[in-house]
């Protein structure tokens, strides 16, 4: 009940602000965002907040990480919201992006049907549940869609020194977060699912969470600017207010109070 206060009242505040100042010269704002963010719920209580607040109308795409970082390359986004931190490295480095600022973060979690035939509940590491579910043969549905999650998964297999692609019980969905694990739970197998989207959706499937609490399974997010330098059509000043907006006080108090059935869904850097 306090956190649900919390919010009402972030909202109330942000509601009133606006009305005391003057509006944006270019009020449309493009954010490319990853599926977890929108599946999660936690957009729809973010941007109606920034907008009443600033005067800014936000334009959402909620695409995986690795396509929400080819709209800022190519300038068909002002500002990002990703959780990859490699791809995040190249595109600052590429020059392409700005100002990375870590915003918050949770973790992933193996899920997987309640029979759990791998044994995947008795792994004392990420890497050794991903080693049970290869060596049982059993269903795994990846995102397959260049993703944060896919990039986390593949780093997984790859710390545990296994190969699963071409395997007959390894598919590859190449959709969303809410589409794989519909697919994980109709197929009875494991899929990686982000902590906020699995909060959403988990009422909706049979599968159950199985493995979680490895440091590897951190999912960090942060928010990049697109360099106006290097796309001089992004609305630089839009983006910049929506970073700062994020990290203040204000937004922070947003992104601590959500909850779903009881559970925070992110944390924040303190």
């Amino acid at each position: 009940m306090k956190r649900l206060c919390a919010l009402v009242t972030a909202l109330l505040l942000a509601s009133c602000v606006y009305a005391q100042g003057r509006p944006p010269a270019n009020p449309r704002i493009r954010l490319a965002t990853t599926t977890s963010l929108r599946d999660s719920g936690l957009l729809d209580v973010l941007i109606p907040a920034f907008a009443a607040e600033s005067g800014y109308r936000v334009d959402v795409t909620a695409v995986g990480s690795g396509a929400a970082i080819r709209l800022g390359r190519d300038g068909n986004a002002d500002i990002l919201l990703v959780h990859d931190r490699d791809a995040e490295a190249g595109f600052i480095a590429e020059g392409a992006g700005i100002d990375r600022r870590e915003l918050m973060y949770n973790e992933f979690v193996v899920v997987g049907p309640a029979s759990d035939p791998a044994g995947v509940a008795a792994a004392r590491s990420a890497s050794e549940a991903f080693a049970a579910i290869f060596r049982a043969g059993a269903p795994f549905v990846s995102r397959g869609d260049k993703s944060g999650t896919d990039a986390k998964e593949r780093e997984v297999w790859r710390s545990a020194g296994l190969a699963p692609s071409g395997r007959i019980w390894y598919r590859e969905a190449g959709q969303g977060m809410a589409q794989t694990l519909r697919m994980a739970d109709e197929l009875g197998g494991y899929t990686l699912v982000d902590h906020a989207t699995w909060c959403a959706l988990r009422g909706r499937l049979g599968l159950v969470a199985l493995f979680r609490g490895d440091a590897v399974l951190r999912n960090p997010y942060a928010v990049i600017r697109v360099n106006p330098a290097r796309r001089p059509g992004v609305n630089a000043e839009g983006a910049r207010a929506l970073e700062d907006w994020l990290m203040s006080a204000r937004g922070q108090a947003l992104i601590e109070a959500y909850e779903l059935g009881g559970e925070r869904c992110f944390r924040l850097y303190r």
